[in-house]
């Protein structure tokens, strides 16, 4: 058993080669193998957002706060608000990010296939998230 006290692991700014905006990270874990999960807490400042990007496993988003955006390619971008759980297929292209008047926290949750939990693509365009999100 590991426990992690609260605050020993520090807080990151998300690289901007895969969000736009500021985005804050804080890991929840990485498990070691065999184990394949990996967690963070993200927050997405006013009009921040992921690049496109796919998990080999799937991912779930938990919304913890604010009013965010979701999208997957070619669909519709939808806003999602706290309480809110969404299931990302494995190998399923999507964007998530706040929508741009409001912040957004979500917990993200995803499997490492032979290490790799996440594939970047290219970034998301303004027209793209300036689309009007349904719910």
């Amino acid at each position: 058993m590991d426990i992690r006290p609260a605050g020993d692991i520090p807080t990151k700014r998300a690289p901007a080669d895969a969000f736009t905006g500021v985005v804050w990270q804080d890991p929840i874990i990485e498990a070691p193998g065999p184990a394949r999960v990996r967690a963070a807490r993200v927050t997405f400042e006013p009009g921040a957002r992921t690049a496109w990007h796919t998990h080999p496993l799937g991912q779930t988003l938990w919304v913890l706060s604010g009013v965010g955006r979701v999208q997957s390619w070619g669909g519709p971008v939808r806003e999602i608000r706290p309480g809110d759980v969404v299931w990302i297929p494995p190998g399923e292209k999507h964007w998530h990010g706040a929508s741009p008047q409001h912040g957004m926290t979500h917990l993200a949750m995803q499997e490492a296939d032979n290490g790799a939990h996440v594939r970047w693509m290219e970034h998301v365009s303004d027209a793209e998230y300036d689309a009007t999100p349904s719910r």
